[in-house]
């Protein structure tokens, strides 16, 4: 198979794809980032066409395009942060017209029929989401391409609304690191008078912080980096805890009523469920490679618990989105060029970064 140029594998060989797109793909688990010519659909009578500007940089684009998960495909076009503009709509598409401005996250698409679907979770989709890239697509027969791209073409329902009130840059990483810690936060009413823990201070980490302190909270930024204290403060932190440090772990134990963990990396929850008051709950977010063992004991002694989330519906993305252009709220950036995406990632996966790359799509050469 060529890579350079159009895809060749025959799941994506469809006369329905009309739009010459190019951007960068892996073409292998074990290979860099390179540039990728493809088609994409010619917009439907439901679709819109929009031309990405920037797309940020999640560690699950990593996971994806390294087969950490063991469920890659490739080619791969990463990119679930998508914000740009309407170039064209179809012909019953009544929310979006050329020229909006729009993001894409993680979904493309849902039955819409299934339970969750209809409760507005179509990240739980009983019949599987189609995911931005990746992901079986049920309108081609082949595989999304995420937004590492320069254009893409969604059904309008998966289609959110962007605010120009807010920097369109630094948009882009709520369409999944801000959905991710928002979502959890507002299921478990997290407001004045509770007290917020967040493990880990990054892409998501940073996000939580963020909300956590905007819905009224006391919050405590747990991190293993003295480094990051004086950050920690200036995002919106109230206490800063250095989570190697014993004794400060200690006068951290029961009193907290909700802590969400955000990191990906191998760590010990035991350390963390101690934290928790009678009732607390830990959330997780972040999704390490390993399994992390539990002691179930500090779980039964005091009626807490351990939940997981998976980003948020399309109803309740957009409702972030508006919230954060009516408070102001959006991701710290490192804007990068396109050609630069590899050292993106193995930066990323270093935590070198504050907090989020996002990659500036005009530096994409055909």
């Amino acid at each position: 198979m060529e890579f350079l140029g159009s895809v060749t594998c025959e799941e994506n060989i469809k006369d329905r794809y009309m739009i010459q797109s190019h951007g960068y793909a892996a073409a292998a688990a074990k290979e860099a980032l390179a540039p990728f010519s493809f088609e994409r659909r010619d917009p439907g009578p439901s679709d819109v066409a929009i031309d990405i500007q920037y797309c940020g940089v999640c560690h699950s684009d990593i996971h994806q395009a390294r087969d950490e998960w063991g469920v890659a495909v490739f080619p791969m076009v990463p990119g679930h942060e998508i914000v740009g503009r309407v170039t064209k709509v179809g012909s019953s598409v009544t929310n979006f017209k050329e020229g909006d401005l729009v993001g894409v996250g993680c979904m493309v698409d849902s039955c819409r029929v299934c339970e969750n679907c209809k409760d507005g979770e179509e990240q739980f989709c009983s019949q599987g989401a189609t995911f931005t890239y990746a992901s079986p697509d049920k309108k081609t027969g082949g595989y999304t391409f995420g937004g590492y791209s320069s254009s893409i073409v969604v059904d309008q329902d998966f289609v959110l609304r962007v605010s120009p009130k807010l920097e369109l840059a630094a948009v882009a990483p709520l369409l999944c690191a801000g959905i991710t810690t928002y979502s959890p936060m507002r299921h478990s009413k997290i407001g004045p008078g509770q007290k917020v823990g967040v493990i880990g201070l990054g892409g998501l980490g940073h996000m939580a912080l963020k909300f956590a302190r905007s819905f009224g909270a006391h919050v405590v930024q747990f991190t293993t980096s003295e480094n990051k204290k004086a950050d920690a403060l200036r995002l919106g932190a109230h206490e800063v805890v250095i989570s190697k440090d014993e004794e400060a772990m200690k006068a951290q134990a029961g009193t907290f009523d909700f802590i969400i963990d955000t990191v990906s990396a191998k760590h010990d929850l035991n350390q963390l469920t101690p934290l928790l008051k009678r009732e607390g709950k830990l959330v997780m977010v972040g999704l390490p490679e390993e399994k992390l063992p539990l002691a179930i004991g500090n779980l039964i002694f005091g009626r807490r618990s351990i939940a997981g989330s998976l980003i948020g519906g399309i109803r309740e993305t957009q409702e972030m989105l508006d919230y954060c252009a009516e408070h102001d709220i959006v991701s710290d950036i490192e804007l990068i060029p396109i050609d630069k995406i590899n050292q993106a990632f193995d930066r990323t996966v270093k935590a070198d970064v504050k907090y989020r790359f996002v990659i500036d799509m005009a530096t994409l050469t055909k």
